[in-house]
C-alpha cells in the first residue's frame, strides 16, 4: 500500500500498524508452529512479529513465513559452511546503529527494547543473523551477478518505455499543524510581498521546511494525498494554491515547475538498465539456490 503524504510523513501510518498489532496480539494467543526447518521451528508469533516489522498486511503471512524459511535455511547453510563472523564485527555493526538511529546513545536503544519487550541478547542475535545472511547471500548471489554488453542491450531494447523518465513536478509547501492554523492570515499576508521559501523555514510543519518546504522532480499523485495533487495539478509554475485544510492541517503549495517526459539513451540510463539486468540475474540465482536449500532439508508447514 502506497503512503501519501501528509499521513506517512507525520507519523499517521501508526495509527494501521497499531490497529494490526492489536488484531496480530489476539492470534499469538493461540501461538503454535508455523513451520518446522530441519530440526528448527517457526512459531507462528515469529510469522506475526516479523509481519510487524515488515509493516506486511494481514494478507502477508504465507510471503512472511516463506522469508523466515529462507531465512533459517541460509542460516543452516551458513552453520555447516562453518562461516565465522567476528565479534567486533558485529559491534561496529550495532555502533553504527545507534549512531544513525539513537544519536548516539545507547540508552535509548535499551529503553526502546524494554518498552517493546525485546531482551538486549535477542535483538543482538537478530543484528548477527541479519549479517550472516547478507554475507552468504553475497558469497553465493550477488558477486556472481555481472551484467554483460549484450544482455543490457537487450533489456533495453525489449523494454524501451522502462527507461523513460515521466514528467514530474517541483513544488514548495508550507504545512501547519493544527495548532499552528491561527498564522494562515498571516502568513499569506506576508507572502504577498515575501519569499515562500523564507515562511516555510519559519512557520511550517513539513519534513522539508529547512529546504524552503521544496519537494523537487516527484509525482504529485504518488506523493502528496489527493487533494493536494489535484490542487498542484490545476497551478501554472509560479502559482499558489489557496490553503488547504485536511484532518486540522493545512497546506499550502507553490507550484515552482514542471518536467517534461522523455526517453533516455542508452548511455543515460546506463546505470538504471545495468542494475535492473543484476536485479534479474540475482533473482533467478536466488530462486535456484532456495530450491536446492529446500530439497536438502526437511520442511513442513503447518
Amino acid at each position: 500500500m502506497k503512503s501519501r503524504f501528509p499521513f506517512f510523513a507525520y507519523g499517521f501510518p501508526l495509527l494501521f500498524a497499531a490497529a494490526l498489532f492489536a488484531q496480530l496480539a489476539k492470534a499469538v494467543e493461540m501461538d503454535g508452529i508455523a513451520a518446522t526447518v530441519g530440526n528448527e521451528t517457526i512459531l507462528r508469533s515469529d510469522v506475526f512479529g516479523e509481519m510487524r516489522r515488515a509493516g506486511a498486511g494481514e494478507d502477508g503471512y504465507a510471503r512472511t513465513l516463506s522469508r523466515l524459511i529462507d531465512r533459517k535455511l541460509i542460516l543452516k547453510a551458513a552453520a555447516e559452511s562453518k562461516m565465522t563472523l567476528q565479534e567486533w564485527v558485529v559491534e561496529n555493526r550495532i555502533r553504527e546503529i545507534i549512531d544513525t538511529s539513537f544519536d548516539g546513545d545507547r540508552n535509548k536503544l535499551i529503553t526502546l527494547l524494554g518498552q517493546q519487550k525485546v531482551p538486549y541478547p535477542e535483538w543482538r542475535k537478530r543484528i548477527r543473523d541479519d549479517m550472516i545472511v547478507g554475507a552468504m547471500r553475497w558469497n553465493m548471489i550477488d558477486k556472481y551477478c555481472v551484467a554483460s554488453p549484450a544482455m543490457m542491450k537487450a533489456e533495453f531494447a525489449a523494454h524501451p518505455a522502462r527507461y523513460a523518465l515521466d514528467a514530474k513536478t517541483t513544488v514548495a509547501v508550507i504545512l501547519l499543524k493544527p495548532s499552528d492554523v491561527q498564522f494562515k492570515e498571516a502568513i499569506s499576508e506576508e507572502l504577498k510581498t515575501g519569499d515562500f521559501g523564507e515562511a516555510a523555514r519559519r512557520y511550517s510543519s513539513d519534513t522539508r521546511a529547512a529546504d524552503g518546504g521544496v519537494w523537487k522532480d516527484v509525482d504529485a499523485n504518488e506523493v502528496f494525498r489527493p487533494e493536494i495533487a489535484d490542487a498542484i495539478a490545476q497551478l501554472a509554475p509560479g502559482e499558489l494554491s489557496g490553503w488547504i485544510d485536511l484532518d486540522g492541517w493545512s497546506f499550502l503549495v507553490k507550484k515552482i515547475g514542471d518536467s517534461v517526459a522523455k526517453n533516455r539513451t542508452f548511455a543515460e540510463a546506463y546505470d538504471d538498465i545495468e542494475a535492473n539486468v543484476k536485479e534479474e540475474l540475482a533473482k533467478k540465482a536466488y530462486t535456484e539456490w532456495m530450491d536446492r536449500l529446500r530439497s536438502e532439508t526437511y520442511i513442513k508447514v503447518w
